[in-house]
């Protein structure tokens, strides 16, 4: 049985994680970490994991690594501080933390915040998207898990921009979260009740810290430069992540060529519903699992193709997309712990 640790087991993508894995055929959560809550046994802290009653223990590097696997759900600057002696002892990673998403180390300071201290290692790790990367993510020993938005919009835009249908420097992205985007221990005055109940509004305007690891991407699958325009907005739900893309077709390629694009890229993957024609795609259909909904259109007045995806940011944005990897790399079904449906309404 394969041992997994889960660093940060208490924050929302962390109690996710650990609501998933407690029921994977193949894996024994060996290890749950907590600093605000070490000593108490999961179940407590989290009610709805009755049964669960494995004790929570502060962050204890050694211990991390006696174990097959770590799923990292950490503030950013502080896994880089462990992974060299987590990989050392053979411990492979799967981190949801910002520390290895960018390859270039001189973005961290201005996106983040931080000095990268480890920058041997980003040449090493794998984006964790298993639809643009499942076979490098298979014999990987560090995945450098997404951000939230930045899956939602590589999911909109990868096909278009790998099969060149799309002016690569004219696009413009959308996006709208819900409150546990923010982090459980992160949540300041903008994110209580009061404040967003019965508002929506834009944060980080020309200057979102998934930006840089969208252009990364997307301009890796152009073979060119990518000019991208994100604007985020929190709206008052408590999951979900709904993008809609603007993007210009290059002259010549219709709506059908958009879609057959779609739908190609597509066809085989097992979270990724392509939606019909005039059909387009709701947060809540997302909640809870590792699926993302995309539906395509055009406005034909400005010449613009539109596409729209839908996630649940603690799901597919994080935790689900996470225990996607983890089967890659152990090399059991992709969709183990994985095969829920929404909860609805």
């Amino acid at each position: 049985m394969t041992t997994v640790a889960i660093i940060g087991a208490t924050g929302y993508g962390g109690v996710e994680l650990v609501r998933l894995l407690q029921n994977h055929p193949d894996i024994r959560l060996a290890f749950l970490h907590s600093e605000s809550y070490a000593g108490q046994r999961m179940c407590d802290v989290y009610p709805h994991l009755a049964g669960l009653d494995t004790v929570l223990r502060a962050l204890d590097a050694a211990a991390v690594a006696e174990c097959d696997f770590a799923l990292a759900a950490l503030p950013g600057g502080k896994l880089m501080e462990i992974a060299p002696q987590l990989l050392e002892a053979g411990t492979r990673i799967v981190d949801v933390s910002p520390d290895f998403r960018l390859r270039d180390p001189s973005l961290y300071p201005r996106w983040y915040k931080f000095e990268h201290t480890q920058p041997g290692l980003l040449d090493e790790a794998v984006f964790g998207v298993p639809e643009l990367h499942r076979e490098r993510i298979k014999s990987a020993r560090l995945v450098a898990a997404p951000g939230c938005y930045t899956t939602a919009a590589l999911l909109a835009l990868a096909p278009l921009v790998a099969d060149k249908l799309i002016d690569p420097t004219d696009i413009i992205a959308d996006g709208k979260t819900g409150i546990s985007g923010a982090g459980r221990t992160s949540l300041k005055l903008p994110y209580h009740f009061p404040e967003a109940n019965e508002d929506v509004s834009a944060y980080s305007v020309g200057g979102h810290r998934h930006m840089p690891e969208m252009v990364q991407e997307l301009s890796a699958l152009a073979d060119a430069e990518v000019r991208l325009t994100f604007t985020p907005h929190l709206v008052p739900m408590t999951r979900g992540i709904l993008l809609t893309a603007y993007v210009k077709p290059l002259p010549g390629v219709t709506r059908d060529a958009l879609r057959a694009s779609f739908e190609r890229r597509y066809a085989d993957e097992p979270f990724v519903r392509v939606l019909l024609d005039g059909e387009w795609p709701h947060t809540k259909w997302a909640a809870g699992t590792n699926l993302c909904f995309l539906g395509i259109g055009s406005d034909d007045a400005s010449g613009r193709a539109i596409i729209i995806s839908a996630i649940d940011n603690l799901g597919k944005g994080m935790a689900g997309q996470m225990v996607q990897c983890l089967n890659l790399m152990l090399g059991v079904d992709e969709t183990s712990a994985l095969r829920v449906r929404a909860v609805y309404p």
